[in-house]
């Protein structure tokens, strides 16, 4: 039997993950190898394997990597934890296939540590563009390094063929996130409310703001901002989840939770909600308001407006209910009110909600009856002048 890893080290991460890690644990051909790093382990992010471990997933390895701290220096050092602590586990228990998600900065590590085992990499979500977050670059790194290339568009698709990647190893098959929406079953709306503590009577927004990695120093500047946009619109409740620990980070942490405490009326703060929690909050939101790419993908799913600040996510498709604005208080405002306007849309741009099922019979057909040569050829595009 072959043995397919799977590595998840942030909450957002393995909610998008969850139906792909199903789907490999249900395959009778191949074995879930489960390994589980980052901040899941944490207890200032909320020790959130427990989420893992209450969904009744068998964990492989438990790998702890984070440091105090996430300042540039502090994230280099974890990315180092993370290509020795990988290192050791794959030697030890190297997988048929590894599979990675997105564009964290551990992640690099994790390739790294898996590509000088000849391990081969299957990558989801390459090809993506974030112009304002250093995302940008580790993603693009870690297409050049994996094999399989799983993208949730057809323009993400030529993006990476555009970085050289063979077409015959690049497969459009939709965004994980829009599995979940399509066939999680959420919850009623007075039940969500009831249990994160809405008032019954109040529309509310679901806040996710992360700092924009690569305009340096402009974290508390901006999250200040967003506090003023949103103590100005003062008629909405505000559930706010905390940033993840990319660097500034603790600042934009810092900020939202002095603001929630001077707001307790209409504003509530939490570490994390897990999968089901969260959608079913996004679901009935007014919009979202922040820079999480939850709501360039789930959000525009369920129909919810998002109000997108900033550069974090410039460059990835966006659906038209998706509001862009600037990072100060005015333009946020503007923005909030004309996501209020609009009426809820669903948009079906991130595929048909059958990811996980193309991406593992995808993944067998390699494993299984097509040759894996870690020798890839660059693929050119076009004519070289």
């Amino acid at each position: 039997m072959k043995k397919v890893a799977v590595v998840t080290s942030t909450r957002a991460e393995y909610g998008i993950l969850t139906p792909l890690i199903r789907a490999i644990e249900k395959d009778s051909d191949i074995e879930l190898e489960l390994i589980v790093t980052g901040t899941h382990l944490s207890k200032k992010y909320g020790y959130t394997v427990s989420f893992i471990e209450e969904d009744g997933f068998p964990i492989s390895h438990k790998i702890p990597i984070m440091t105090e701290g996430n300042l540039p220096c502090d994230i280099s050092e974890t990315m180092a934890n993370a290509l020795k602590g990988f290192a050791h586990c794959f030697v030890n228990d190297p997988p048929d296939m590894l599979v990675i998600l997105g564009d964290r900065t551990e992640m690099l590590s994790v390739a790294a540590a898996a590509m000088n085992e000849h391990i081969p990499i299957a990558h989801i979500h390459g090809g993506e563009v974030t112009q304002g977050a250093v995302d940008d670059c580790i993603r693009h790194s870690l297409t050049k390094m994996s094999f399989l290339h799983f993208t949730s568009t057809e323009i993400y698709r030529k993006r990476v063929i555009q970085l050289g990647e063979s077409p015959s190893r690049v497969f459009n098959v939709g965004a994980l996130g829009a599995e979940n929406i399509l066939h999680e079953s959420l919850m009623a709306e007075s039940e969500i409310k009831n249990i994160l503590e809405i008032p019954a009577s109040m529309n509310y927004a679901v806040v996710t703001y992360h700092p924009v990695t690569l305009e340096t120093f402009m974290a508390e500047k901006q999250t200040k901002e967003l506090c003023m946009a949103m103590h100005q619109e003062h008629e909405l409740f505000y559930l706010i989840t905390m940033a993840n620990a990319d660097s500034g980070g603790d600042d934009v942490n810092r900020i939202l939770s002095e603001y929630a405490k001077k707001h307790i009326k209409n504003t509530k703060l939490v570490s994390n909600l897990g999968m089901k929690k969260y959608l079913s909050a996004v679901k009935y939101a007014s919009f979202m308001l922040g820079n999480s790419s939850s709501g360039i993908i789930e959000a525009p799913v369920l129909g919810t407006p998002t109000v997108n600040i900033g550069d974090r996510q410039k460059g990835r498709f966006m659906a038209e209910t998706v509001i862009t604005c600037e990072p100060t208080h005015e333009s946020i405002v503007y923005a909030i009110n004309a996501a209020r306007a609009r009426k809820h849309k669903p948009m079906y741009i991130y595929g048909d909600g059958k990811t996980s099922q193309k991406i593992v019979e995808i993944i067998k057909r390699y494993l299984f009856e097509k040759e894996i040569s870690l020798k890839k050829n660059f693929y050119d595009c076009g004519v070289i002048v």
